[in-house]
């Protein structure tokens, strides 16, 4: 073939790989933007339902289980549906669902209207990661960082749209309508065919190491969901309004940005395990000080990025470690790290707030914040996995 008639071939077909591409990447900022407004909104939930704050605090819960821990179901029911379909139900279902928060007449209405936001997060995810994983190429700890960091520039957004309060939050909703439209315009249409993943697969998989990275991660990830959870809380009984709490939560989710970054680099250099372990252990003394202090203190927002940044410096590095303890398994590591410990962590998330109710909301995220020490514990026993690359 000629030249410029194989140009003219490829020229289209890369530019509507290159939209694709495009509604991914806006769809992922979008899909955590929306996603990191639940937080903020708690104490405005809390008042307009009437419940307590682990009531509230349970919406997080089933957000997770709806978004993350279902995964596996979601990659089933993706199959039998046209993708651009599934590619569209993503930011639509989490966009309305999430906006309009303030407008179901009781609070079960309200738990089934953020689990249908966290399905719809949950089929934008698998789609997002898979576009990812054929673009990437994960041979070093940049990969996993790289990938988080889009939701981490959307998650401090999130705070940003709560600002404006129920009442004015379906505008938002917008932005999710509009997005579902390309998407669904510039996907193609046909099935998804991928391997399914047995259990018999993730039993052999989740074993050995991988069983105590799982732990670490969990516990990790449990210390920092149970701050953000109770930090509006705590503002409030220290009479801060919605604007330091948007704040805090969008200096916190840029600073996790910036520590995944790091962190992986950093891991390629000294290693995974000690990457973890300090990222983890040195954490806990600005954690508890951070947990103490408030924006009346000029360090406090200092400490928030300090301490954001740290914390989870540790888990893009603890994706690379599953999938260099299970090299011939990525796909499955991956998702045991990502999807399976994360939404575990956010299932016990709402013990938190019983823990809340019984005490203090401070109370309450310190005992989050104990949590590390175990985790911290577990990385040390963690054999350094060899270095692998996928391809």
């Amino acid at each position: 073939m000629p030249m410029q008639a194989r140009s003219a071939v490829t020229a289209p077909v890369a530019r509507h790989a290159t939209a694709i591409a495009v509604a991914v990447t806006a769809g992922h900022f979008i899909n955590d933007a929306y996603s990191a407004m639940l937080t903020p909104l708690t104490p405005a939930l809390q008042a307009k339902y009437g419940v307590s704050i682990a009531a509230v605090t349970l919406l997080s819960s089933v957000y997770s289980l709806t978004s993350s821990v279902l995964q596996p179901l979601l990659g089933i029911l993706g199959e039998r549906v046209d993708r651009r379909y599934a590619a569209a139900l993503g930011p639509l279902l989490t966009g309305l669902g999430l906006t309009m928060m303030g407008f179901v007449p009781w609070f079960g209405a309200l738990v089934l209207l953020v689990a249908v936001a966290g399905f719809g997060s949950g089929f934008f995810t698998r789609r997002g990661l898979r576009t990812s994983r054929s673009t990437a190429r994960p041979t070093n700890g940049d990969c996993g960082p790289a990938c988080s960091a889009r939701g981490y520039r959307g998650m401090a957004l999130g705070p940003v749209f709560a600002g404006v309060g129920l009442t004015h939050l379906p505008w938002f909703a917008l932005i999710g309508i509009v997005l579902a439209a390309v998407t669904f315009a510039v996907t193609p249409s046909g099935r998804q065919q991928s391997k399914r993943v047995g259990m018999r697969e993730y039993a052999g998989i989740f074993r050995g190491p991988i069983v105590w990275l799982w732990g670490m991660a969990v516990l990790r990830s449990l210390a920092s969901m149970g701050y953000n959870a109770m930090l509006p809380f705590m503002l409030l009984a220290k009479g801060f309004g919605a604007r330091e709490v948007g704040v805090t939560l969008a200096v916190y989710s840029v600073a996790s940005a910036l520590g995944g970054i790091l962190g992986g680099r950093y891991s390629d250099r000294f290693g995974r395990t000690p990457v973890l372990r300090a990222a983890i252990l040195t954490t806990i003394p600005f954690f508890a000080a951070l947990i103490l202090s408030s924006p009346t203190n000029w360090w406090f927002y200092p400490l928030t990025f300090l301490v954001g940044a740290a914390v989870n410096a540790s888990i893009p590095v603890g994706v690379v470690t599953a999938q260099e303890y299970a090299p011939g398994h990525v796909a499955v590591a991956s998702s045991i790290m990502m999807g399976f410990s994360w939404g575990f962590a956010g299932l016990l998330v709402f013990l938190v707030g019983a823990l809340a109710d019984a005490t203090t909301p401070q109370a309450a995220a310190m005992a989050s914040l104990a949590l590390l020490v175990p985790s911290a514990l577990i990385a040390y026993r963690l054999p350094e996995p060899a270095r692998a690359e996928f391809r």
